[in-house]
């Protein structure tokens, strides 16, 4: 059961546009907001609401250091699904 949650956790992540592409730009490393918001062509504000849906998803986490706040893939399953997809 557990795993059937995590499963349909990714596949809500994965399902918005601009949360894929976020995942998407994650997957060449970390980055900060200011690294992601070119990359899916959204404001700043859009790009924070889905890191957060993407960190409560247990998708991503994030690590503060100053104002500097770098957000990395924290589930290795998504990369799993996302190269099956290529």
């Amino acid at each position: 059961m557990k795993n059937t949650k995590e499963k349909l956790k990714i596949f809500e992540a994965l399902s918005d546009e601009t949360r894929l592409k976020i995942v998407e730009c994650l997957l060449k490393g970390e980055r900060c907001v200011c690294k992601i918001i070119p990359f899916v062509k959204r404001t700043q504000s859009t790009v924070s609401i889905q890191l957060a849906k993407l960190e409560s998803l247990g998708i991503v986490s994030s690590e503060r250091n100053g104002k500097f706040i770098a957000y990395r893939i924290k589930n290795k399953k998504v990369i799993d699904v996302l190269k099956c997809l290529k």
